[in-house]
Order: structure tokens, then sequence, then C-alpha cells
């Protein structure tokens, strides 16, 4: 059970097939006046393709497909401005999608746009910049194989979204949490999302080899996702920082090793039905967990504590809160999530620490009023 130290080497999109492009997809290099949504199948099938996870090209491709073909397709690459890609973004923005795309006239009983109702059902400021982000990828690419001077869509500025909204637990309702996963067969795996701040695909990704029970170490090399051609596969880590070592406490020690104990318990009772792969979380018959089942597993066990209801990625919050509130600092827990830079960290938490802030500031008051 000793963790190897020679990580494997990284590529893109492993142990799945890769897809052929398309028969009506040109491969060679588009025409220098090329038609714009030629551009961006060109630019989709030889070179994002390579450079991409799947699961993040699938939304590169919706989104071309859905927002930028339809909005900017009619447009030259060459004669494509700051003005259009402004007045397009505009567009989208005080568009309803019910309408503009269709939804609502596919309905079996209209209820928007089709009968003159709007619900104004309107893109997200998060939506908005992912478009915009890849249109500017787009356009880089075209301005790397010179069929453009520069990238137009970087005079246009969408303003900064609000990060998103996430609903930590409390070290009470955390206390809860792991009280009504006692007993459940991945309750190790519960007990070291939220001492870890590990993120699903990285628990899922665990393999046996990975972890140093005697050292009280983890090392984090792999990711279980699940992928449209793939299915359930293994992949890189989402960044190079988030590839290192963890310590483990002695909490999570001693429940890697019941749950270890329980696992061959599994293996004897499966029989030759146990398919042994590795993982450190599986199903009873050794399978890898669907990330989706894991979901399900933590959404009933958040109503049996009485809890509401959270997203699974939220333990990962819960982590990061409940150590800066321990007064853990930021650069520790940067390297325990394994944030490429500390500035997202501390971009990701800035208002807890502002509330700390205003905790400590609030201290000092009533030190200073009454000695």
């Amino acid at each position: 059970m000793s963790a190897s130290t020679a990580a494997p080497a990284r590529k893109r999109w492993p142990s799945s097939p890769r897809r052929s492009p398309p028969a009506t997809a040109a491969s060679p290099s588009p025409p220098r006046r090329a038609a714009w949504p030629r551009t961006l199948t060109y630019w989709l099938e030889n070179v994002a393709l390579h450079h991409l996870r799947e699961n993040t090209h699938t939304r590169y491709t919706t989104c071309i497909n859905r927002y930028l073909i339809p909005g900017l397709g009619k447009k030259k690459l060459t004669k494509l401005t700051a003005k259009d890609v402004r007045t397009w973004l505009n567009q989208l923005r005080t568009t309803c999608q019910c309408g503009a795309r269709g939804i609502d006239a596919g309905r079996d009983e209209p209820r928007c746009c089709a009968v003159g109702s709007c619900c104004h059902k309107l893109l997200s400021p998060l939506t908005l910049t992912y478009i915009h982000s890849v249109l500017k990828s787009a356009l880089e690419h075209a301005v790397r194989e010179e069929e453009i001077p520069r990238n137009v869509a970087r005079n246009v500025r969408t303003g900064t979204p609000r990060p998103r909204r996430f609903e930590p637990l409390t070290a009470d309702e955390a206390r809860q949490f792991l009280t009504a996963a006692r007993g459940h067969r991945l309750h190790a795996l519960f007990e070291l999302a939220l001492h870890t701040g590990l993120r699903k695909g990285e628990l899922l990704g665990l393999r046996w080899e990975d972890l140093d029970l005697d050292r009280g170490t983890a090392a984090v090399r792999r990711t279980l996702q699940r992928t449209s051609t793939g299915g359930l596969t293994t992949l890189p880590t989402k960044t190079r920082a988030s590839e290192h070592r963890i310590a483990l406490p002695a909490r999570c020690l001693q429940s890697l090793k019941h749950h270890h104990e329980e696992q061959q318990r599994d293996r004897h009772t499966a029989g030759t039905e146990w398919q042994h792969n590795g993982y450190v979380f599986t199903t009873p018959q050794g399978r890898p967990i669907d990330p989706t089942n894991l979901t399900r597993t933590f959404t009933t066990l958040l109503c049996k504590a009485g809890l509401r209801r959270i997203r699974f990625h939220d333990l990962r919050h819960s982590t990061a809160t409940l150590l800066l509130e321990q007064g853990v600092e930021l650069v520790v827990i940067k390297e325990l999530l394994g944030h490429a830079h500390i500035g997202v960290t501390a971009t990701v938490y800035a208002h807890v620490r502002l509330r700390l802030q205003r905790d400590a500031i609030d201290s000092l008051g009533r030190a200073l009023d009454h000695p």
C-alpha cells in the first residue's frame, strides 16, 4: 500500500478512442478569406481537439454551435470588428433564450415567446463570460495562423461576473453529516473529502498505490470522470498544481484502514465477479464508482442528517472555510487544495477572509474599550 514516487506521463483523453473528424469537416487549413463558421469548425476539429479534455471540447462545441455560429456566422472573419462582437454580446445579454433558441416553440404547449408571454430567461453573466472566452480563444488561433491581424474580441469588455455562490457546511453541520455517514460503506470517502478538500473526481480516482498509510500521505495523480466517448475514464488532474501529495489526518488513516478491510470482505463475497482495478473506492463488485451515483448517495446522506441540500463540491469549500476559521494560513490551504496560484484561493474565499478580519477588528475594539 506504499505510494510509488513516479508520476504517470500526462496525456489528453486517455483510455478512450480519439474521435475522427466528421466526413464533412475540412481537415486542410481554411483559405485566408474563409467564412467564420468554417474557421470555427477547423479550429475545433484540428486544434482544440488535441489540447482540451474531451468534456471541455464538448462544451466548446456546444457553445460555438449554439451561440457563435448563429450570432456571428454571416460575418467574414476578416470583416469582424470589436463593434460586431460587442453588439452581439449585448443582444445575447438581453434576449430571452426560450425564443432565440426555439425552446418554447418546441414545447408541446408553448408558454413563453411563442404565445407572446416572455419569461425573460436570460443568460447569466458567467455564461456570457464563458461565450466571450471561447470566442477569444478561436480568434487567437486565427491570429497565430495569420488569417487576421489582431484579436478584436480582446477589445471588448464583458465585465467581471460575481463568483459562483457556495454554501459550505458549518462545523456543527459537518459533524452532523459525518455522523449520518457513519456505517455507510463510503464513510471513509466522505471523511476524506471533508478533511482534505479533494475534488469528487480526485477521490474516485485514488488507487491504493497512491496511499502510504504508514507515513500518512496520499498522492493525488488522476481524476475519474465520465466522458461521452470513453464512459468512465481516468484523466490527468485538473491542473499540474492539482497533482500533489497531501498529509492525511489520523482520523482518515483509521477510516481508510477499516475501509480496506471492508473492501477485502466485498472482494471475497463477490468472488469471480470482482473486478480488480486498484481503486480505493469501488462498488461492491470492485467497479469504479460513477460520479453521478456518488452525488445521489451524498444527497441521500444530507437528507438523513437533516441538512440543507448542497453540491458535493461544497464539501471542498467547507474544508477551506473551516480551515480559514481555524486560523490556518492561506498558503497552506492553497497547497492542500492544489490551486495553481494563491490568488485563486484568495479570490474564492475573499468573503471569508473579510468576515474574519471584521471579527478580529471587533475583538480588538472590545479589548480597547474594556481592558
